[in-house]
């Protein structure tokens, strides 16, 4: 399991992958970059790598960000508005774009790669 450092590593890279998927996809508000983000953006980042190395699927790792959201008063709404609170991403995840099922994918993807594995002897 990685140490608490790690993880950290792990979710500021998902999260800037997560940002330059925004970008390329002409997201209309771009997360901001690790070190400016809002403490509640990253603890979601953190908490979504944990959830990847318990072994959640894209979509677990899905419903556990919508669960995330809510929880901090987030509720569905046709745009992204941090001062509202609300996503068009709180949605079932069948119900998601295709290019937003890619970036939950992208995240699992990410943690899988960045995690360390153990060495074997043999």
């Amino acid at each position: 399991m990685p140490t608490d450092k790690e993880v950290g590593d792990i979710a500021r890279v998902c999260h800037d992958a997560n940002r330059a998927w925004q970008i390329a996809s002409g997201d209309p508000a771009v997360s901001p970059a690790w070190d400016d983000a809002p403490d509640w953006q990253r603890a979601s980042a953190i908490d979504g790598v944990c959830k990847a190395l318990d072994g959640a699927t894209s979509e677990q790792l899905h419903r556990d960000w919508c669960d995330f959201k809510t929880d901090g008063g987030w509720v569905f709404g046709p745009v992204k508005d941090e001062t509202a609170k609300t996503h068009p991403c709180l949605v079932p995840y069948s119900e998601l774009p295709v290019e937003q099922r890619r970036k939950d994918d992208l995240f699992a993807a990410i943690v899988a790669a960045l995690t360390p594995k153990e060495s074997s002897d043999g």
